[in-house]
Formats: structure tokens, sequence, C-alpha cells
């Protein structure tokens, strides 16, 4: 058919879909009961979002429905894929997923910096709010440590010594 008789309409490209954070292939996806909830409440805001589409511009609606459920098919795999790690359940005396973690940096240019994070899902990680996923390389390089013990981190071309300061858990 030629171009001439074709609707510019039927041409609309498909959204591009925002990825969802990075999960490493294999890796579990690990939440905290916390993080569970979130994901839940972000797929309600999703789906009344999608039933509160205007319905004036049918292209413009249409366009919003498959951006809304393109990241609802992500949201939804991630939910079922979620592997809930109860921070409660982890050993008090060891960095494992959910743990609230105090370091001090020993060496280099950043001596004596203080770093305070949390260990949370690939969902849940926000710098901002001082969470960080636990597929992160200074997550894991923390990992299995007790308090007072030191971790080496790589990054770059350089290693950090870092002292476990603290270790908690909510």
């Amino acid at each position: 058919m030629s171009r001439g008789f074709v609707k510019e309409d039927d041409q609309e490209e498909a959204p591009i879909i925002p990825p969802r954070a990075a999960l490493p292939p294999g890796v579990p996806n690990y939440v905290t009961p916390t993080g569970l909830e979130q994901l839940k409440a972000e797929r309600e805001a999703l789906e009344r979002e999608r039933s509160g589409q205007p319905t004036d511009n049918e292209t413009e609606r249409r366009r919003a429905q498959m951006l809304i459920d393109g990241k609802l098919a992500l949201l939804n795999e991630r939910i079922h894929s979620a592997r809930i790690l109860d921070p409660a359940d982890q050993p008090r005396d060891e960095v494992r997923f959910g743990a609230m973690v105090e370091l001090k940096t020993l060496n280099g240019g950043r001596k004596g910096t203080i770093r305070k994070f949390t260990i949370v899902g690939v969902d849940e990680a926000s710098v901002k709010d001082g969470k960080i996923a636990f597929v992160a390389p200074i997550a894991k390089a923390v990992t299995g440590k007790k308090a007072g013990e030191v971790a080496q981190f790589h990054l770059g071309g350089a290693t950090e010594d870092l002292e476990i300061q603290s270790i908690r858990y909510a």
C-alpha cells in the first residue's frame, strides 16, 4: 500500500518503557518486607493511573496505556520473583541483607570518612535515603563481616580498607 493511503495515527511508535533497577542474571530478587509493600503500592498507583486516563485524545490515551502496561509488566515480574528476607531473621553480629552499617575508611584520600547505609533490595535502593542494593560492590565487600573487622573495597584502581564500626537491624 502506498504511504499516501496510510493515516499518520497508524504510524505511532511504541513508547520507551524505562527499565527497572538492574538485577544481575541468576541473582535472586531479595526484598525486605517493607520493599515488597513498596512494590505493591507502586503497582496500585500505576493501576489507578491507568484507570484515570483522559479519553479526549485517543492517540495520547493509547500511548499512555501502553507505557503504563509496560511498567506494570516489569513491576509484576519483580513482585512475582521477590524473595522476602526479613532483617529480623539475620544474625545480629554480622553484616547481612537488611543491616544498617557504619563504616570508617582507614586509608587513601578518604581516610577517616564515615559511611552509613542500609543494605536492601535493588528496587528499594536510594542513595538519598542511605539505602544501597545488596548487589552493589560496597555491600558485597562488607557482607559477612563483623563489627571491628576490616573489608577491602576495590573502587576503580584503588583499594580502600573499611572498618565495620557498627551493625544494626531494624
